[in-house]
């Protein structure tokens, strides 16, 4: 069973930073995309920036600018920086990751890391 282990959450003032951090403790067949989401009280959990296995990155329009992922597939790692944050950044974050094993794909997901913006 692939492990998905997140850091980097907290308690942040507005306008401040914060690096979530994932780390996979394997991959197993090949690796599609390792990515971040993040899910807030009463809303469905929503894509925030992924990286496909070539190094190509995606990141919600409405977070570009503030957002960047960036990954070592060969570290099997996936960090998630995020600038400036305001208060509509208060979420859970969880790291994704999806594996194709032969004909089969496989997603897991972290624990979630808590990240809290309020002054």
């Amino acid at each position: 069973q692939v492990q998905l282990v997140e850091s980097g959450g907290g308690l942040v003032q507005p306008g401040g930073f914060l690096r979530l951090s994932c780390a996979a403790s394997e991959i197993r067949g090949s690796l599609d995309i390792m990515g971040w989401y993040r899910e807030t009280s009463g809303k469905q959990r929503e894509v925030v920036a992924t990286m496909d296995a070539n190094g190509r990155t995606i990141i919600e329009d409405s977070l570009k600018g503030r957002f960047t992922i960036s990954g070592d597939k060969t570290k099997r790692t996936v960090d998630l920086q995020i600038n400036n944050l305001t208060p509509d950044d208060t979420a859970v974050y969880f790291c994704y990751l999806k594996l194709s094993i032969a004909v089969w794909i496989e997603e897991y997901w972290g624990q979630g890391t808590q990240v809290t913006v309020s002054s």
